[in-house]
């Protein structure tokens, strides 16, 4: 296993072949208090946005039925049936919350295991919601630790591992959590001068540290609960694994992505993980995982701008779940030219989306992490028309809950 191991202690389908879209073209009308407060926001929480999602009437995949506590079983058991496939559980990106769309967070579900890629705001809830069982739950890939992919992390063993919920379910058994080790130096300032630094000590801890450090601060209400109602412990749940890179001249200043060929992470006798590193602007390292499984395999690129290293890690996929971004856009809001730049080279364009996924040979595209966030700028119908130009495969914009089949991905 290419990992430093770390013990701390543990519906279906897609848009139909030829499915015609119902909503009109182009950019949505942006109103003028919606364009001020989008100009107010911060050049970091503009850098990561949001996402678009189909508009209400669209044709689109399926989706998985919410569960009430009391519906939990019976949806679950719904979901049993569905076969192997990919569950969209959020399709927001950015740390700003968006009030239609949770956190950036998919789960690929094969037989009764389930195989968590990134831990966005809401994933626990979503997740639950999605019919999906928190014990059937066998590891987590994080593909980088900004925020937005992590901020609901810890609550998967914090809560969903608390103990069993009222429908019998929960977190009983270590969970294997996969992801980037220490980036081992702050890159300088974008666009220059200083800036403050959190923790200048240890200023970019990697996945190890960082779960012991929130084990650590909830470390009162652990502890009161394990005395007082026998809770698990926290450290019993989790096994942390900082993904060992590969020599291929990679460091977080120069290169952080440099061209290389994807690398074993995990096999666990019944799917086959491997990755590469993609670029992310300054964030390093920032992983792109590939799911081979007995019904087919699917990509998740994570944060990346137009990468040639996902070509290689996507090539002969059934699927490919890809961030996009709408550059466009983004100039007619007018944000400064530096910052345009910076999203350039941190998220990849809805221009340059069809081609890639075209290159990599896939038969179906899912575009996720869409960026800008409110569902009025950008139509579903816009990011499908654009993603297509230069793809003969099926695009799905992707919405929160949205289930894709692995089976049959290519029909």
């Amino acid at each position: 296993m290419a990992s430093r191991s770390q013990d701390l202690a543990p519906q279906s389908g897609a848009l139909p072949p030829g499915a015609a879209p119902c909503c009109s073209d182009g950019h949505g009308d942006l109103a003028a208090a919606s364009r001020r407060r989008f100009l107010g926001t911060s050049a970091a929480a503009v850098a990561v946005g949001g996402i678009g999602a189909a508009l209400a009437g669209c044709a689109g995949p399926a989706k998985a039925a919410a569960a009430t506590p009391a519906a939990a079983s019976a949806v679950s058991a719904r979901a049993a049936g569905k076969g192997d496939r990919i569950v969209l559980l959020g399709t927001a990106g950015g740390p700003p919350p968006e009030i239609d769309r949770t956190g950036i967070a998919s789960a690929l579900v094969v037989g009764d295991r389930v195989y968590l890629v990134d831990c966005g705001r809401s994933a626990v809830t979503q997740y639950g919601r999605a019919g999906l069982k928190y014990k059937n739950l066998k590891s987590v890939f994080i593909t980088h630790l900004h925020a937005d992919h992590i901020a609901d992390y810890h609550n998967f063993l914090l809560l969903a591992g608390f103990g069993v919920n009222d429908s019998d379910d929960g977190i009983v058994e270590a969970v294997d959590v996969y992801g980037p080790g220490p980036a081992g130096a702050l890159p300088p300032k974008f666009g220059g001068g200083e800036a403050p630094t959190v923790a200048p000590k240890d200023p970019t801890p990697g996945l190890k540290v960082l779960t012991d450090r929130q084990i650590e601060a909830f470390a009162y209400s652990t502890n009161i609960f394990m005395r007082d109602s026998g809770v698990p412990d926290v450290r019993d749940l989790v096994r942390v694994h900082e993904i060992d890179l590969p020599d291929v001249g990679a460091d977080p200043l120069r290169k952080t992505a440099p061209d290389m060929k994807p690398f074993l992470v995990m096999d666990d006798g019944t799917v086959r993980v491997t990755a590469v590193l993609v670029p992310h602007g300054p964030v390093f390292p920032s992983f792109a995982y590939r799911f081979d499984t007995p019904k087919g395999s699917v990509v998740f690129s994570g944060d990346t701008s137009l990468s040639d290293n996902i070509v290689r890690l996507a090539r002969g996929a059934d699927v490919l779940v890809h961030e996009v971004i709408d550059l466009d856009a983004y100039r007619d809001f007018g944000i400064p030219a530096p910052l345009l730049d910076h999203l350039k080279v941190s998220h990849t364009d809805v221009k340059e989306i069809g081609p890639l996924a075209q290159r990599c040979g896939v038969g179906t595209l899912v575009l996720s992490h869409i960026v800008p966030a409110d569902k009025k700028l950008v139509s579903a119908a816009s990011w499908r028309k654009r993603a297509q130009k230069g793809f003969s495969g099926r695009v799905v914009v992707g919405d929160d809950l949205d289930e894709v089949p692995l089976r049959g991905s290519r029909s």
